[in-house]
Order: C-alpha cells, then sequence, then structure tokens
C-alpha cells in the first residue's frame, strides 16, 4: 500500500536529516537516495515534502531539495521557542495534571531517567525528551505537544552534541527540582527552574555548532550519537 510505503521512507529520511548524515546546505540527490533507500521518486518526494513542512528540508523551485542549514541564530532561536513552549506547558500541568498522572511521570523519571551512565548519548537525549514531553503531555493541549515534539526534530542533534559536553549530573538535579515543583503545584518554581533548564546563552550554541559541524566534516555524525555516558559527574 502506497500510505505505509511513504511513512516508512519518511521515518528513514527523516532520521537522515535530524542526524545530518545528509550534510547542512547540500542540494539532496534524489536519484542516488531513491537508489539507495530502493524506492520510487513519487513516494520519495511525497516524503521529502512531509519533511519541508516540518522545515527539516529546504524546497527551492526550479533547483530541488535541499538540507537545512545547521546555523548558530536558527539553533538559538528554536531554544527560546522552547523555553516558552515548555515554560508555558509547566504552569498548565501545575493547573490542571491530576495528583495520579504527576506521580506517574515523576515514578517514570526516577525510574529511567536519572542515572544515564552506560548509555548512549542518544538513548540519554530520548530519555531527556520524554521527561520534557511527558510535562507537556500533562498541559493537556495537543498543539503544544505537536509543536515542541517537532523543535525537538530540529534540535536533536545539537542537544547530542551538548549531552557529550555538558555537566550531566547538573541537567538531572534540575529535572528533580522541576519534579518537586509539579508535585507542589509551584507553577512559578516550575517555570522558572525550567526555563533556566532549557536556555543556552548564544555563545553556547555557537559551541555546539561549531563541535557539530566538525563532527559532521571530520568524523561522522553517528560517532557522537552512539557515544556511551560512561561516568556522570558530580
Amino acid at each position: 500500500m502506497a500510505g505505509p510505503r511513504v511513512d516508512d521512507i519518511y521515518d528513514q529520511v527523516k532520521a537522515m536529516a535530524v542526524s545530518f548524515r545528509l550534510r547542512p546546505g547540500d542540494r539532496l540527490n534524489e536519484v542516488a537516495l531513491s537508489r539507495d533507500l530502493g524506492v520510487s521518486r513519487t513516494p520519495l518526494r511525497e516524503a521529502l515534502n512531509r519533511l519541508v513542512a516540518e522545515r527539516l528540508f529546504d524546497f527551492r523551485p526550479g533547483q530541488g531539495f535541499f538540507c537545512r542549514p545547521l546555523d548558530a541564530q536558527s539553533v538559538f532561536d528554536l531554544f527560546e521557542l522552547r523555553q516558552i513552549i515548555e515554560t508555558a506547558a509547566a504552569r498548565a500541568a501545575c493547573a490542571t495534571a491530576s495528583d495520579h498522572d504527576l506521580q506517574l511521570l515523576r515514578d517514570e523519571l526516577y525510574a529511567t531517567g536519572i542515572d544515564i551512565t552506560g548509555l548512549t548519548v542518544e538513548e540519554a537525549v530520548n530519555r531527556d525528551e520524554a521527561f520534557h514531553l511527558g510535562i507537556a503531555k500533562l498541559s493537556g493541549n495537543m498543539e503544544l505537544l505537536q509543536t515542541l515534539t517537532r523543535i525537538n526534530d530540529r534540535i536533536r542533534y545539537i542537544r547530542w552534541i551538548s549531552m557529550s559536553l555538558d555537566r550531566v549530573q547538573r541537567s538531572k538535579d534540575e529535572h528533580k527540582r522541576v519534579m518537586q515543583a509539579l508535585m507542589d503545584r509551584n507553577a512559578d518554581e516550575a517555570a522558572r527552574v525550567l526555563g533556566a533548564h532549557i536556555s543556552k546563552r548564544m555563545d553556547q550554541v555557537q559551541d555546539a555548532v561549531r563541535h557539530g559541524i566538525s563532527n559532521i566534516y571530520m568524523e561522522g555524525s553517528d560517532d557522537i550519537s552512539t557515544r556511551i555516558i560512561e561516568e556522570v559527574e558530580g
């Protein structure tokens, strides 16, 4: 069937775009990509058009599809937008989430989201995203949740870089503080801690982008996502 086939192609190409296995700014060779994936160009184009709508590719009339650029200003803007959305989600969750659902989120955080030693960078980021998306779900606003999901797709590669560079223990401690504020229904504290946790200065973003570009062109983008987190700094 055509539908599931396009979905499969979409998933494969999206994974390539998110990880920058398709290099930033490059024009996409549709013939080569369709051959590599073993698919025809019609469903490939349908998948690519979906990814253009999600801002993971650019389309230029008369030129074709281009891989999204990796530039500090765009990444900074996305982190800023993420901060706005997530702090709003935390406030809404404090107001509307049930005690039961908050407890479930807390249990999940402590079961899977605190100790990430031995995980790959990709696995650690996935767990981190799951906690943040869990808060967004508790806001009860599905449009907010979908928007955050798409932002996560666009910044995931930089988050891999940051996860490999940052003090991971500090991040986990902030998750605990956010969770406690949610349990206390303290919307101001939840928004404050979560906002500070997400916020990045431009120099931090620039540093992550520099490392990201070096990884893409010098080391290979798979290396960073599969790197093992051997020790969590205290």
